[in-house]
């Protein structure tokens, strides 16, 4: 029997030995913790964590404002709020952390701060479960869409979560196209092209509150110059020779109370972005020919691969639209910055590919994912996706090798170069056989990165990670991999 004196009967010892368990675990086992106090100042901050975002010792963080050390932290929304983030992730220094952050409280129930700690900066950890639930909620997205369409005419095709990706860039930007989903301000979504601005744009509009409205997407580069007045903001009856006897609305009208995507924006003519500017900011349109204005409930999602503070410069764009349109911007990274994504996309193009064509579903050799991995993509997943196109047309193999791609990749690099000249020149050199020197050159180029990284650590394998822009668990198996030895 359990004497009355057992300190495991005392409840508030139990509380008192628990938060310092949990407390020296999050300390001993995450990346950092950190304590804000009601005015959002660093009152507190474990010295892994101080070290980790750059500073000389945690003394240096505190009484500043959470911003000034962490620009895009959110602790103070938890303190305004009183309520938990759970499992954020944020860029900090390059990498993406997965962050979560609580209220404190006093006796009373008051937040008096907020705590936060860093639970990963390897976001490997988390891919297969990332991975498994992008899996059932695009299924669950699909079965949405599919009877939403079913009660309206016009709808999307695509959730946030058709955007293929679990890398730390790919993981970001779906977590702020889901932010920007729950507010109703205009979005631009900036980046080159092929990198699915209207994918994400139709996943923007599906994640929204105006799923059940339609989305209606317009390409302006598209559309002759001429007829871009009539196509937006439609044409009152017998508004000119020629013109339809009951008028035609225009894609506002078709819009109305869903979304209007506009992309490539920075195409659209000075005359009509005046146009615009007054519909975004009046919320009405007064149709060609018309003597009345209608009013409209419209959110829009603008999109361009073009430079618009360029444009702006060069009086090509107005600025006073510029600011309208870009209060909630995303940047799509290039293909090229997410090279970790690409054997995902690849798996998914080469199954739709399959699926609509009705050809055998096809695999890649290692070679090929190397090759596929060290081109620079100019035309990102559009392009991607015609190359893996053309290799299946242009092959019965089950296996697509690099063999399969050379001839059809416009590679720059002079390895390749050197390859395809062979062939033109007839010299029998398979590309099996160039294929391991290309891994032989690659391998012996990240062995001497990361004894580079080493040496400038002085051995820290935590600090050449970061340098390396790689988690501690990828060097420790790069360094087995490459038998390196490293004595300080």
């Amino acid at each position: 029997m359990t004497s009355s004196l057992d300190p495991i009967w005392d409840i508030d010892n139990i509380q008192r030995l628990s938060m310092a368990s949990l407390l020296d675990f999050f300390n001993r086992f995450s990346l950092g913790t950190m304590a804000v106090d009601r005015q959002g100042r660093i009152a507190w901050i474990h010295d892994k964590y101080a070290e980790f975002l750059g500073l000389n010792s945690p003394a240096e963080a505190l009484g500043r404002q959470v911003e000034e050390i962490i620009p895009n932290s959110r602790m103070r929304e938890v303190v305004q709020s009183g309520k938990p983030i759970m499992l954020d992730i944020i860029s900090i220094r390059g990498h993406s952390l997965v962050i979560t952050r609580l209220p404190l409280r006093d006796e009373s129930d008051r937040v008096f701060g907020a705590f936060a700690f860093a639970l990963y900066d390897d976001l490997d950890q988390l891919r297969p479960l990332v991975s498994r639930f992008s899996e059932l909620q695009a299924a669950l997205e699909s079965t949405r869409k599919e009877l939403a369409q079913l009660r309206r005419g016009r709808g999307t095709r695509y959730s946030i979560s058709s955007f293929i990706g679990a890398s730390a860039a790919a993981l970001e930007l779906k977590t702020r196209a889901r932010r920007a989903a729950q507010l109703d301000s205009p979005v631009l979504l900036l980046g080159e092209t092929g990198t699915g601005k209207e994918m994400l744009a139709q996943g923007i509009h599906a994640a929204s509150a105006r799923a059940s409205k339609p989305f209606i997407g317009v390409n302006i580069a598209a559309i002759p110059e001429t007829l871009l007045e009539a196509e937006f903001f439609g044409v009152a009856p017998g508004a000119y020779t020629g013109a339809d006897r009951k008028g035609r609305d225009g894609k506002f009208k078709a819009a109305d109370g869903g979304t209007l995507f506009l992309d490539e924006i920075g195409d659209m003519p000075m005359q009509i972005q005046a146009k615009l500017l007054r519909a975004l900011q009046e919320r009405e349109i007064e149709p060609l020919g018309a003597n009345k204005v209608l009013k409209i409930n419209v959110r829009i999602i603008a999109a361009t691969s073009r430079n618009l503070t360029e444009l702006i410069s060069a009086g090509q764009f107005r600025s006073d639209l510029y600011y309208r349109l870009n209060v909630l911007p995303i940047a799509l990274p290039p293909l090229r910055e997410r090279v970790a994504d690409i054997d995902a996309l690849c798996e998914h193009l080469l199954e739709q590919i399959a699926a609509q064509s009705g050809m055998a579903q096809r695999e890649l050799s290692v070679a090929a994912r190397d090759l596929l991995a060290h081109y620079d993509w100019p035309g990102n997943v559009r392009e991607l996706g015609n190359i893996l196109e053309q290799a299946c047309m242009l092959s019965d193999a089950h296996v697509l090798d690099a063999s399969n791609f050379l001839p059809i990749l416009p590679i720059a690099k002079p390895s390749f170069k050197d390859i395809a000249a062979e062939r033109r020149n007839g010299l029998r050199r398979s590309v099996a056989s160039s294929q391991p020197r290309l891994d032989k050159v690659i391998s012996e180029t990240e062995k001497n990165l990361i004894e580079a990284a080493l040496r400038d650590s002085r051995g820290n394998k935590s600090l050449a990670a970061r340098t390396l822009g790689i988690s501690r668990g990828k060097l420790y198996q790069k360094i087995e991999q490459f038998d390196i030895l490293f004595n300080k």
